[in-house]
């Protein structure tokens, strides 16, 4: 099939996503000169349509096309809300063994977004037109068989460096201007979470970027401008005409800001320009401990444990003893439900049902009461990542026992599983 007409039927066609998904994937195969699913595996194992489940609240679950180690794909109907689409497959992503490249069209528009654990996220989004450019179909054709040449060269941790090593600057300046050193602290994580809460949404209209943009041309009133936000973050309530929501768990306790000159917003400027959906918190405690203890300052530039060094630890002491214990457990499940499935009067239907029922709620309790304790905690890192072990292995918990007909239950998984002892302020 030639790149016109793949457009040509494409553009013309009305059929709706589920009569036409399949459809336009294998005529996708065609053009890009790749093997459609059922080609390269008949069995459906590691490269099929319609990966997942029926969802117990009814629909379809997981992905349209899928293949392992390559991408998940969600099809929607034409001018659908493809941000939606992705949600909705970033939330199975675990359940499809991440896999690196998570794509979204409604067969007339592309947007493939890498997901790889430690990179900076990129979204690469096309039309049904571009695909006349060969460089375009190069894409799609990679995310089929060869995804490492869409892995971007800048990694998460590279981000996070920067990030922190800004704010260490600002700190720096701060303390140099003779403020105390656990009011500098407060502040600085008050501006981290102001930046982090605008490139997820929870600021309305790059708000906080706003604020700084106006304080560039008269730093004197950084400090009231700032006192505003916190304020209205503090309880909820408005900054102008703009609503701004309440943010509890006392880091805006107050409306407390410290007076910033023309130099230090220009360095909080920059940090406002990195994508802070990106930043790693795993490691940017320590970074921030660094910037702000004068004992350790001198570590700035030293190695710290990354990601990779902790997760040596939260892989053979968490996850994999709980998953252990998950497949164990599971297996039993299932074997309810095929007994309920096979049973001939409701009564025993019901009966093991609510077994299979009472047996996932045992083992999501026993994660809701896990416990992680690290005596010297530092910043959290270790924590950190110890938690969002736990609450991937409760999503995939969710997520397997859907497919077995079982109803999903509420997250309990959450910042009480993890306890943490230090004995340095400025962790």
């Amino acid at each position: 099939m030639t790149p016109g007409e793949f457009i040509a039927k494409w553009r013309a066609s009305e059929l709706k996503e589920r009569s036409a998904s399949q459809s336009h994937f294998i005529d996708l195969c065609r053009l890009l000169g790749e093997p459609s699913p059922t080609d390269s595996d008949p069995a459906g194992e590691w490269y099929c349509f319609e990966r997942g489940a029926r969802k117990d609240g009814g629909g379809d679950g997981w992905a349209d096309v899928w293949k392992r180690g390559c991408f998940a794909w969600e099809y929607k109907g034409r001018r659908a809300d493809l941000d939606a689409a992705f949600d909705q497959l970033r939330q199975y992503a675990l359940a499809l063994e991440n896999p690196p490249l998570l794509i979204v069209s409604d067969m007339a528009r592309f947007r493939i977004r890498t997901n790889w654990t430690n990179s900076v996220s990129v979204t690469h989004e096309f039309t049904l037109d571009d695909l006349a450019a060969g460089a375009t179909r190069d894409k799609l054709k990679w995310a089929m068989s060869d995804p490492e040449r869409l892995r971007p060269g800048e990694t998460r941790q590279t981000v996070t460096e920067r990030a922190a090593a800004t704010f260490a600057e600002l700190a720096q300046g701060l303390r140099n201007r003779g403020h105390a050193p656990q009011m500098v602290a407060h502040f600085v994580n008050r501006l981290v979470f102001c930046m982090f809460a605008e490139d997820v949404g929870l600021l309305p209209g790059d708000m906080f970027t706003r604020m700084l943009e106006r304080a560039r041309g008269d730093p004197e009133k950084f400090a009231d401008y700032a006192s505003r936000l916190f304020g209205a973050m503090a309880t909820g309530g408005d900054v102008g005409f703009e609503p701004v929501a309440w943010f509890n768990g006392g880091l805006f306790d107050d409306d407390t800001a410290l007076p910033l000159d023309r130099k230090g917003i220009e360095t909080a400027l920059k940090a406002a320009a990195l994508d802070w959906s990106e930043i790693d918190p795993s490691i940017l405690g320590t970074l921030f401990e660094r910037g702000l203890d004068p004992d350790k300052r001198s570590q700035l530039g030293a190695h710290y444990t990354d990601r990779d060094k902790i997760m040596r630890i939260v892989d053979p002491v968490i996850v994999r003893p709980l998953l252990a214990e998950w497949e164990t457990a599971k297996a039993g499940i299932a074997g309810m439900v095929e007994r309920a499935d096979a049973a001939r009067s409701p009564a025993a239907q019901t009966r093991l049902r609510r077994q299979a029922d009472q047996a996932l709620r045992t083992f999501l309790e026993r994660l809701r009461r896990f416990t992680v304790l690290d005596p010297a905690c530092g910043s959290g890192n270790f924590l950190y990542l110890a938690l969002h072990a736990l609450k991937d292995i409760e999503h995939r918990v969710q997520l397997e026992a859907e497919t077995l007909g079982l109803a999903r239950g509420f997250p309990a998984v959450g910042p009480a599983n993890v306890k943490g002892i230090e004995i340095n302020a400025y962790a």
